[in-house]
């Protein structure tokens, strides 16, 4: 249960994404209270029954009507407006939000640029806000592990840094190295004295809260619904959302998080093959959608001749990557409660209640 009296007023940016209301959640669980950032007052409702809907707060006396206890902020990521008044009184900033187009952009400055300043206004906000004593920033494996390999076949973990002049890394990869470089950079030469940890989730699957959800996510409702002719030969890693949150909140206060990053995996990686093998495992006649019979390389590269969404996939067919998270594990003491196969079936089984797949 948590606290009866709330301590320190933490920030969530992003509050209707899929990681931002799970942040919010563990936060309020935890006896925190909480400012979400929204672009419209509208969507407050929605807040609220993404929270109540996860079941978490059924044992608590938490009162999400209290504005005390749960608070909105308007602020967009592609505009000043609003983040002073944010992190105003905040002791930290889970800095989740990120820009993200409906379609693949017309060009990768469309996406790199918004990624890139909506961190920088979040940072420059809870420095100026001089109560800020630490802001998280929710990056991404697209960070770490594109055009780049480990030495000596040692995994792939925090020391490397995505190559963005590979011929192979897209825009959206490039996007998130050039955001999360702008955040040290900035910490280091603007920050006087605020501190700065981030987290790199790998595809963050897990229980969606409602209609929002994370990209990855749609592998599975595609799954489901049976509109997958077949699996790809593509492997990546795998985290439940819910430990993606507790990440943030362990890397919020531990001391030994300041100034570090912290890769979000629970391994080992899995393929595409692999995870509809275990939604039918695990839910039987309710996954029977889900393809088992692979694609072949050579289909998908003739495929891509036409359509620039499967050429985006083509440099990772066929790839096989060890990921660690033993820096968390070390340092923070932090590892995954839920395996990859739990967050893959976590996923199915609320996607199915929420009535978002067709069974």
């Amino acid at each position: 249960m948590a606290s009866t009296q709330p301590r320190d007023l933490i920030l969530v940016t992003g509050g209707t994404g899929f990681l931002g209301a799970h942040c919010i959640l563990t936060c309020l669980l935890a006896g925190y209270r909480v400012r979400t950032t929204i672009r419209s007052l509208s969507r407050k409702a929605d807040v609220r029954s993404m929270l109540l809907t996860s079941g978490a707060l059924k044992a608590t006396n938490i009162d999400l009507d209290d504005e005390h206890v749960l608070s909105f902020a308007v602020a967009d990521l592609l505009k000043d407006a609003g983040w002073a008044e944010a992190a105003k009184d905040c002791s930290y900033v889970l800095h989740v939000a990120s820009p993200f187009p409906p379609g693949a952009p017309k060009h990768e400055d469309d996406l790199i640029i918004p990624a890139r300043e909506g961190t920088l206004r979040v940072l420059r906000a809870a420095r100026d806000a001089r109560t800020v004593k630490r802001v998280v920033v929710t990056s991404s494996f697209a960070a770490i592990g594109y055009g780049v390999y480990p030495p000596n076949g040692k995994p792939y973990d925090e020391t490397l840094w995505t190559d963005i002049t590979s011929s192979h890394v897209g825009a959206y990869h490039k996007s998130k190295t050039l955001a999360e470089r702008a955040a040290w950079d900035f910490v280091e030469k603007e920050g006087r004295g605020l501190e700065l940890s981030v987290v790199n989730p790998v595809g963050i699957f897990g229980p969606v809260l409602g209609k929002d959800f994370a990209t990855s996510v749609v592998l599975v409702q595609r799954a489901l619904n049976g509109a997958m002719p077949g699996c790809p030969d593509l492997q990546f890693g795998i985290i439940d959302v819910r430990d993606v949150a507790d990440l943030h909140l362990v890397a919020m206060t531990h001391p030994a998080a300041k100034g570090e990053r912290f890769l979000a995996v629970a391994p080992p990686c899995m393929t595409v093959k692999e995870i509809c093998l275990a939604l039918r495992e695990r839910m039987g006649d309710q996954a029977k959608g889900a393809p088992t019979r692979s694609i072949p390389n050579l289909m998908l590269r003739i495929i891509a001749l036409w359509d620039p969404a499967v050429a985006r996939l083509l440099p990772e067919l066929g790839m096989r990557k060890v990921l660690t998270n033993a820096k968390a594990k070390r340092l923070l003491g932090w590892e995954p409660k839920w395996s990859n196969v739990d967050a893959v079936v976590a996923t199915g089984e609320s996607l199915i209640k929420f009535g978002l797949v067709k069974i």
